[in-house]
Formats: structure tokens, sequence, C-alpha cells
């Protein structure tokens, strides 16, 4: 039971903290949430998989 409690808090810690962090922001929109952005990820500069967007395109790089 004790560790149900443990898991049930923490997960609700985790939602709380996202919750907070979309609130913060401006528009409740992450910044560079894709992978093309990143250059550690994206070394080829190949397109978004998830946007499709090129890496030259993105804001916030």
């Amino acid at each position: 039971m004790k560790l149900f409690l443990l898991t049930l808090a923490l997960l609700g810690l985790g939602v709380a903290g996202i919750g907070i962090k979309i609130w913060a922001k401006k528009d409740g929109k992450f910044a560079g949430t894709c992978a093309s952005q990143n250059p550690h990820l994206n070394k080829d500069n190949e397109p978004c998989g998830y946007c499709g967007k090129a890496p030259e395109k993105c804001e916030n790089r």
C-alpha cells in the first residue's frame, strides 16, 4: 500500500509540474519540441518526422 501511494504521489507531482510549465509558458506552447531543431539529434538536417518542417524553417533555432 505504501508503494502504491508513493507511486501515485510521484505521478501526481509530475502531472502538476507539466501543468505548471504549460500554464507559465506563453500561449501554453513548449518551445523547440521538434527534433529537427536540435543539432545533436539531427546531424543530417532531415525534416521533422512529425510536422514535416525543415530545420532551417523552424523558429527558435
